[in-house]
């Protein structure tokens, strides 16, 4: 929270420190979020206040999904149109990529399409009016113009309109044949402070692709401004001819996907995440939510739209990828003091249960009693509080971590079986050479047993050598040194009596020392072998 960042779901934090690619729409996130309406023109590029008060009658009676460009026109300028009244519509899908609202005034019913330029021109048979056919030469001049403004770096939505006669109701049939009036063009500049942000990202691991339903030109235009590297870009259209094979190699292939509707977002997300990816997806609008899901991460921020919100994992308070530069080092810490605690925990208790299934085989007595266990557990685990504060070596969080079950199970058997030895040592020395009684026996194996958990943690932390090369935080230094104190001055005090403890000779407490000071090498030394054959991402 501090870093401007709610975490809805608690395994989020572990995903984003994970993550290794991060999905984003473009708006807002690589722009700055500020779209105005900067031209109304014809098909030819010449200013054109018919086209924009169609765009405006558009705007104002659109009811279906709200959307930032709308908005803009709307906060161009006003204009009266008071003699105008909304009579359907026709709202807005993926498939046309259009939206059309049927008008009438006291002349006329009239159908206003507004939309992708691809998708509003293939529809039209005129041009201005119904007098000029939309001949090829004319066609190719619009293209151009199209094409001319999205490589500026402009969004473009074309409009046209068609009388019709009244009718009861309109379907998606009646657009047809319609007059082309021209293109409305819309400035997002881009965020050129995004540059070091993905950067940043880079170093540690993380690759960003863009998914947008803006088209490859703007989408290029963005990329170049924010000086995002693009290795390949994929339309919709060639998404969707692709089968799932051939998605798995193109998708590590590119970039830019542009031209995406919601679900194939979801798709290719989907193929990333068979790839052996983490995936976090970013998105604040309605056509976001099946990508949020999808994703191992979903994000979102504060002003997103309900739904967006609701099918998030974590929401930014800030629109900003630097927000998400310190989440993702957060995630990071977050797991490696949680897997410190989780190998530590494993293979003290592993040992321990072995080294009590082996003391009962020549032991006439329990090694340790009920309580005592249970006063060991309690001050052994209050002082784990402190491992969430610990510091994590810097050289730990410059590469996404995973968890791996295996390595896990292996730190558990190695290092189990070390704490293990040592507490046969010691069953051997307290047992067999000095032939302690029961309550003797038990104190000195508790000692043992409470030291050598407490201070192993100051190894299994870091892969670096302890103190020297990797400094733990002042507060997991103190609870441990605490716990120690606590459980050697029991057995000292007449409250150990409560726990059957003895007071032992300062001989035997040297020996317990001793021990402890061989185990705690051997565990350096084993783990630097550890190390060294193995390889894992988690660390």
């Amino acid at each position: 929270a501090k870093r401007g960042i709610i975490v809805k779901r608690l395994s989020a934090i572990q995903n984003i420190g994970s993550m290794d690619i991060l999905c984003t729409d473009k708006t807002g996130t690589l722009t700055e979020d500020k779209i105005v309406l900067v031209k109304h023109i014809d098909g030819l590029g010449q200013e054109s206040e018919e086209v924009f008060l169609y765009s405006y009658i558009s705007s104002v009676f659109h009811a279906s999904i709200k959307n930032p460009l709308d908005a803009a026109v709307k906060e161009f300028k006003t204009i009266d149109i008071s003699r105008y009244n909304k009579k359907d519509e026709i709202p807005f899908d993926y498939n046309r990529k259009r939206d059309t609202l049927i008008i009438e005034d006291s002349y006329q019913t009239t159908l206003i399409t507004k939309g992708a330029p691809e998708e509003v021109i293939n529809i039209c048979s005129h041009y201005k009016d119904a007098k000029t056919p939309l001949d090829a030469e004319l066609f190719q001049k619009i293209i151009e113009k199209y094409q001319e403004l999205s490589k500026e770096g402009f969004r473009v939505l074309a409009v046209a309109i068609k009388e019709v006669d009244a009718e009861a109701d309109y379907s998606k049939e009646d657009e047809n044949d319609m007059i082309f009036k021209g293109f409305i063009a819309f400035l997002d500049p881009a965020k050129v402070s995004v540059s070091d942000t993905l950067r940043r990202l880079e170093r540690y691991g993380i690759e960003i692709k863009v998914l947008t339903g803006d088209n490859e030109m703007v989408s290029q235009k963005i990329a170049h401004d924010i000086q995002l590297p693009v290795k390949g870009l994929l339309t919709g259209t060639e998404v969707n001819s692709m089968s799932d094979e051939v998605l798995k190699v193109k998708v590590e292939q590119t970039t830019i996907f542009c031209r995406i509707s919601p679900d194939q977002k979801k798709r290719i997300i989907s193929i990333l995440q068979s790839n052996k990816h983490v995936v976090g997806y970013m998105g604040d609008g309605i056509n976001d939510a099946p990508a949020l899901k999808a994703a191992d991460v979903g994000i979102s921020v504060n002003n997103a739209v309900d739904v967006a919100k609701e099918a998030a994992d974590l929401i930014m308070m800030n629109k900003s990828l630097a927000d998400l530069v310190l989440g993702v080092i957060d995630g990071r810490k977050t797991f490696i003091n949680t897997l410190k605690y989780l190998m530590m925990e494993l293979s003290s208790n592993f040992g321990n249960m072995f080294s009590m299934a082996g003391a009962s085989l020549f032991l006439p007595f329990l090694p340790m009693l009920p309580t005592q266990i249970l006063f060991n557990n309690l001050v052994y685990d209050a002082s784990q509080f402190a491992i969430p504060l610990d510091n994590v070596d810097k050289e730990s969080i410059q590469k996404p971590v995973r968890f791996e079950i295996s390595f896990v199970k292996r730190f558990m058997l190695l290092f189990g079986l070390v704490s293990s030895l040592f507490d046969f040592t010691t069953f051997a020395i307290l047992f067999g050479v000095l032939h302690f009684s029961e309550h003797a026996f038990q104190t000195g194996w508790f000692l043992e047993s409470l030291t050598t958990q407490s201070l192993v943690i100051f190894l299994i932390r870091t892969k670096k050598l302890p103190f020297l090369n990797s400094f733990p935080s002042t507060s997991l230094t103190l609870s441990m040194i605490l716990a120690i104190f606590v459980g050697w001055g029991v057995t000292l005090l007449p409250i150990g009596k409560f726990f059957n403890f003895v007071a032992l000779p300062a001989e035997t407490l040297l020996i317990i020392t001793i021990i402890v000071a061989v185990y705690l090498v051997l565990v350096e030394t084993s783990k630097r072998w550890f190390y060294k054959r193995i390889t894992t991402s988690m660390l």
